[in-house]
């Protein structure tokens, strides 16, 4: 037997972009929602990090609209003295249910845990098997279209021949004895955060090597804050690197003398964009890899040796080969939002898909026409390429400019901490800010059409 779930509003997915949307709907318009997910609980993909990751980004810049993740703190102490806070896995998941509290106890959520959705407004509970459907008129929102992929809950992309050690990254911190050599295989923030942990507890960077199949460019973090004269600062870097720029290859050459972008070797010319932030002293321990793999993606681990499809490199015979390599940031393809069958979560700006989901909430309670919703936020994508930089650069900059042109949203937004271009109330004008807010009025427009056309 079915049982009916008297809902407005069906959001599959509890993660982060689910739970943002949530949140600024329910906050603004007098609805109820049912909320779904697989796994055990709300945060999505948090519930099964690796336990010693951290936000790459400021903890104010993650979460739901109503509620600040952290306590908006600088660090007092360490390498990152002076930075925004970022929060640990398990203060991320700590937060979310209590966000998950509070709107269930608000009377306008409710959440059925470990339950898979079938499609057609019905789903089914994947502990007691009981089946749930919702009413016709519920709207169904798809909150896992960019859901990542991670290596607890992704096999490794490449064979694993008899004999070889391999590992997910969350199994790295749970090693009982010290093996000869680590191999760390991936490009992106896992890989990175692989490495620096393996450093911070005593291993000597001779004993890992390194696969990358692409270099990658990364944002400098100390750039990457909520005073809005360096973050925006830092947009108008973005802005005059662009204009006059031969190629893409160009403009992130002249970020990274301007102090906004970073690459681990510069005697490489990076091909991957997908720009999380890194610290500077972060960079000077991957600096210490030496043992540094690009031969492309790996075929086969053997015992004693890595396949590639040029040929075999050789690794210590009880090697530990640490699996980074999952997709974490998805690109399917952007589609309409709004549409008649759901409405497709998607990033709306350059990047913070906190904020982008926020903003979805927010205009699905205010506005009823879906052609006026999909006016102002139309879908951008995340970077990968360096062509998909741009792109996502253009999109987000676009759909920036049309929430700015609403009043209500433009005032909603500024109040919202995990709006990272906003000046919040109450800030002390600066000469600072003034400045940068002029170069981005003078250069923003040609820059956008010069990355138009490089992407």
């Amino acid at each position: 037997m079915t049982r009916i779930v008297e809902a407005d509003y069906l959001v599959v997915g509890a993660g982060a972009m689910g739970m943002a949307f949530t949140d600024a709907l329910v906050d603004h318009r007098d609805v109820r929602v049912a909320m779904v997910d697989r796994r055990h609980g709300v945060g999505g993909h948090w519930l099964a990090a690796y336990p010693f990751v951290r936000l790459h980004q400021s903890s104010c810049f993650y979460g739901v609209a109503s509620t600040l993740l952290g306590d908006g703190q600088l660090q007092q102490r360490g390498p990152e003295r002076g930075l925004q806070e970022r929060a640990t896995q398990a203060e991320i998941c700590a937060y979310y249910a209590k966000v998950l509290e509070r709107l269930v106890a608000g009377g306008s959520v409710d959440f059925f845990p470990n339950t898979e959705y079938l499609g057609d407004r019905t789903f089914v509970s994947r502990l007691s098997g009981e089946s749930f459907e919702v009413p016709e008129r519920c709207r169904v929102v798809d909150a896992r279209y960019l859901a990542p992929s991670i290596p607890a809950e992704s096999p490794p992309p490449f064979g694993v021949a008899q004999g070889a050690r391999v590992i997910p990254v969350n199994a790295l911190a749970m090693l009982d004895e010290a093996p000869p050599q680590y191999v760390i295989v991936g490009s992106g923030k896992t890989a990175t955060d692989a490495v620096i942990w393996l450093l911070s507890r005593g291993v000597d960077p001779e004993a890992i090597c390194w696969v990358r199949p692409r270099d990658p460019w990364m944002l400098n973090r100390a750039v990457i804050q909520p005073d809005p004269a360096i973050f925006l600062g830092a947009i108008a870097d973005m802005m005059e690197a662009s204009l006059g720029a031969a190629d893409l290859d160009e403009v992130f050459v002249r970020l990274e003398e301007r102090g906004v972008m970073l690459r681990v070797d510069r005697s490489v010319t990076p091909t991957m964009a997908r720009t999380p932030t890194l610290a500077t002293w972060e960079l000077d321990q991957l600096r210490t890899i030496e043992n540094v793999v690009r031969r492309g993606h790996i075929h086969t681990v053997d015992r004693g040796r890595l396949l590639f499809a040029d040929g075999p490199v050789a690794v210590d015979p009880d090697a530990v080969v640490v699996h980074c390599a999952a997709d974490g940031l998805r690109n399917p393809g952007r589609v309409p939002i709004w549409s008649r069958d759901a409405i497709t979560l998607q990033t709306v700006r350059a990047g913070f898909p906190s904020f982008g989901a926020a903003v979805t909430g927010y205009v699905e309670a205010t506005r009823t026409d879906d052609a006026e919703k999909n006016r102002i936020c139309s879908p951008s994508i995340y970077g990968n390429s360096l062509q998909e930089w741009a792109q996502m650069i253009v999109h987000g900059s676009r759909n920036a400019a049309a929430v700015a042109a609403e009043p209500d949203i433009k005032e909603w937004s500024a109040g919202v901490a995990t709006n990272p271009a906003r000046v919040p109330p109450g800030y002390v004008p600066s000469t600072a800010l003034d400045e940068v807010n002029e170069r981005l009025a003078r250069h923003t427009g040609p820059a956008l059409a010069r990355l138009a056309e490089l992407m």
